[in-house]
């Protein structure tokens, strides 16, 4: 007679159709995503095509500044690298850096030490924290930007008083220095600074050195230059010596080579914010698509399976992963509780050997001995080989026999 048993289905795995079904919104998203992202690039490349470049006649260039500052007989001069911008710090000219944070530490405190004390004017067009600390010690940049673009001056500072209402609004900072001339402020904390490099009653002649912190950069672009007072703003601190020397900083530059720079100094922050922001998208729809997984649910196999495949099966996995001590236990296990109902010992004592050995040796009238190979037959260690656990096979089932003979 041939015995059936249904054993619960484990699930299939899904099909190609399947994952694709599952995963087609997540990929549409990230096709969206990815082809805004390089329209928004290739719109704002065009747009900000040689921003702040003076040779730049581009809506965020500065040539119409330039041009200006030609006019009233000021020469402008581009560098773009460390040593040339160093070279150039002197008491007749003024030192435009268009991009501190493009800088590296060490590249902000030599451009310092260049400039401090050469009598000439240093502006910096709209420095952070870190490059504003370094680049013009005693002074500090607020986390909190500017509410409005158009300021009004709200300072003694001539250039200030004479320009009016500018485009300044952008980064706001405090400063230590007593002497400082605090102008455009926006909630109490400046959006340009002018610090001289001494008191200017020390100096017996001429024009003190000085550094100008510019909170924005509009007042230099060439679509916002005759709006308010920036084109007489723009001007004025440029045009304060008879030379212009504009630095446009770049990541290429190697004229410095002390100067070392990691992979993450070579990226620009908005590369490193967008990866954050794609790295937590991809987390949420990873929590959102999860499968939730429940409590095992058993199903009903759609065929029958025989009982000696089930078998087999089982055995040849035990075999795979050498379970003897498994398999010597699922067959002592089955024999107790086939021999219980016949030695007369409830089912719920077949795995006590206090109770079950006992009813077993009255049973065999003695025929195993004292009980001890019962013990070690039925309870003992597991096999250490196949051999072994052969005859651990047979002798159970001789067991089994003996008992159920008549």
């Amino acid at each position: 007679m041939t015995t059936e048993a249904t054993l619960p289905t484990t699930s299939a795995s899904p099909t190609a159709r399947q994952v694709w079904t599952r995963a087609r919104g997540i990929a549409l998203a990230l096709v969206v995503l990815l082809a805004g992202a390089v329209a928004i690039a290739v719109v704002r490349s065009d747009a900000r095509h040689g921003e702040l470049d003076p040779r730049s006649a581009d809506p965020y260039g500065s040539r119409a500044v330039a041009e200006l500052l030609a006019d009233r007989g000021v020469s402008t001069r581009v560098v773009t690298t460390l040593d040339d911008a160093r070279a150039a710090a002197g008491p007749d000219t003024t030192l435009l850096v268009a991009v501190p944070d493009l800088l590296t530490e060490r590249q902000q405190t030599r451009l310092h030490s260049a400039t401090e004390g050469s009598g000439g004017r240093t502006l910096l067009v709209a420095p952070g924290g870190p490059a504003v600390e370094r680049l013009a010690p005693g002074v500090t940049a607020d986390p909190a930007l500017s509410l409005d673009s158009t300021l009004a001056p709200a300072c003694d500072l001539p250039a200030a008083r004479r320009a009016g209402t500018a485009d300044t609004g952008g980064i706001r900072y405090s400063t230590t220095h007593i002497e400082a001339d605090t102008c455009y402020p926006s909630r109490r904390l400046a959006t340009l600074l002018r610090i001289p490099d001494a008191p200017e009653e020390a100096v017996p002649e001429g024009t003190p050195g000085d550094t100008v912190v510019l909170g924005a950069p509009d007042i230099l672009f060439n679509n916002h230059l005759d709006e308010h007072g920036n084109a007489s703003l723009a001007l004025q601190l440029l045009g304060s010596r008879d030379h212009l020397v504009w630095y446009l900083p770049s990541v290429s530059d190697t004229t410095a080579p002390d100067d070392e720079r990691s992979f993450f100094d070579l990226l620009p922050s908005g590369w490193l914010w967008g990866t954050l922001q794609l790295f937590i998208a991809a987390a949420l729809a990873a929590l959102w698509r999860a499968r939730r997984l429940g409590p095992l649910v058993p199903e009903k196999l759609p065929v029958a399976i025989r009982a000696s495949e089930t078998a087999e099966g089982r055995a040849r996995l035990y075999r795979k992963a050498n379970a003897r001590d498994r398999a010597a236990t699922a067959l002592r296990s089955a024999t107790r509780t086939r021999l219980v109902p016949l030695v007369g010992t409830p089912v719920a004592q077949a795995h006590t050997p206090e109770a079950l050995l006992p009813a077993l040796s009255a049973h065999l009238h003695d025929a195993h001995g004292d009980g001890q190979s019962l013990h070690t037959l039925l309870f003992g260690p597991p096999p250490g080989d196949d051999a072994a656990l052969i005859a651990l096979a047979d002798q159970l089932d001789a067991l089994e026999r003996q008992v159920r003979r008549p």
